[in-house]
């Protein structure tokens, strides 16, 4: 059993990065609040359940907005890949990566093989078909290998990020910066029950990975993505600007669609779905999550799902929507639903700290202590 731990930090203000000017972030207002705290360590279990009320991680930090309150509500977004069917687009973005690994060229070939539209478009085949495999006679114009790893730092991921961030964000970073945003995690690797031997190139633990993408030996791109109990949930994605007219970014959504449908299908039943982060409807640029689809947003209140379409319609009228109650809109007062304390008392959260020694306590229970030692 992974016991779970966090430290509370309170509500704390934020800058708003969608609705401000192109490569800007809005001045930190207290109307952009969010509930947040430290986590030392989280099992796959809990840390889908906060999925699933609305948290976010980044490192270690896990951070939960105030919608009622915020300029651009931040809603959470789940894909349910088993019903997935891709789009004519989708499939137009698959196959000119394909033709671009396969037969080299760039973005502008528009070159059509004969009979190509007329076949029956698989996703899974197609995902896979321009990926490197050393046991087959591959004549490709590129070597494109993906690989999935647990998450950890090297130079060579550092300074993608560092282009990334430069090219794409205009901002600065740190070797720190890119390990306590994209490195650190609270999760502990904890084996996928598989009710059979999956294939090799599945992972055998839950856990927080990095999925890397190299062409011709050069790291072009890393998905930084938990796998837990439900999901695979899409954290962060960077890419080499040199590859951008390929629309890494939603080819990646793609490849992470299609990895939940094979740990599903290799025996982790209860696997069936991408989240996909935040869907923010307020912002033109976030509006492409809803390409894929069936997809579900939460609830803010009842944190129960309901259609992407269902909930656009109230969203395209109001800036705030309630889902389960539509006459509940904008800052009219609610009451988000508390969780069971059967929940709570799984949850421990940091009282006190004496050098290497930790006391927690459940997060429903004020008197009881429980010490940990931690080694750093």
């Amino acid at each position: 059993m992974i016991l779970s731990v966090g430290q509370p930090i309170g509500r704390h203000a934020s800058s708003c990065g969608y609705c401000s000017p192109s490569g800007e972030r809005s001045k930190a207002d207290s109307s952009h609040t969010a509930a947040s705290l430290v986590a030392l360590q989280l099992s796959s279990e809990v840390y889908q359940m906060m999925l699933n009320r609305g948290w976010r991680r980044s490192g270690r930090f896990c951070y939960k907005p105030h919608l009622r309150s915020s300029c651009c509500p931040l809603y959470t977004i789940k894909l349910d890949v088993l019903c997935f069917e891709s789009s004519k687009h989708h499939k137009k973005l698959v196959n000119r990566w394909n033709t671009f690994i396969q037969r080299g060229g760039n973005a502008g070939n528009r070159e059509r093989q004969k009979g190509k539209d007329n076949a029956k478009f698989n996703l899974r085949a197609s995902i896979h078909a321009s990926e490197f495999h050393s046991d087959q006679n591959q004549q490709f114009a590129h070597r494109f290998e993906m690989t999935l790893e647990p998450s950890s730092y090297t130079d060579e991921k550092y300074e993608l990020f560092k282009k990334y961030q430069t090219e794409i964000h205009y901002d600065s970073t740190s070797p720190g910066g890119f390990r306590n945003f994209l490195v650190a995690t609270p999760l502990h690797q904890e084996p996928i029950q598989y009710s059979s031997p999956p294939i090799s190139d599945l992972p055998t633990h839950y856990g927080s990975y990095h999925w890397c993408y190299r062409l011709d030996g050069k790291l072009i791109a890393i998905s930084v993505i938990d796998i837990l109990p439900e999901c695979v949930s899409s954290v962060y994605f960077m890419y080499d600007k040199d590859y951008e007219a390929y629309s890494l970014g939603k080819l990646s959504a793609l490849k992470e669609n299609v990895l939940a449908q094979e740990l599903h299908a290799a025996g982790a039943p209860s696997l069936k779905y991408l989240y996909l982060g935040y869907y923010v409807h307020s912002c033109q640029k976030m509006r492409y999550k809803g390409e894929y689809q069936p997809s579900f947003l939460c609830d803010p209140e009842t944190f129960e799902w309901y259609p992407f379409a269902d909930c656009t319609a109230l969203l395209a009228e109001h800036r705030y929507a309630c889902f389960s109650r539509p006459e509940v809109q904008d800052f009219k007062e609610s009451h988000p639903q508390e969780p069971e304390q059967d929940t709570l008392e799984r949850v421990f959260v940091i009282s006190e700290v004496d050098g290497p020694q930790v006391s927690v306590i459940p997060a429903n229970v004020n008197h009881l202590r429980i010490d940990i030692f931690v080694h750093y």
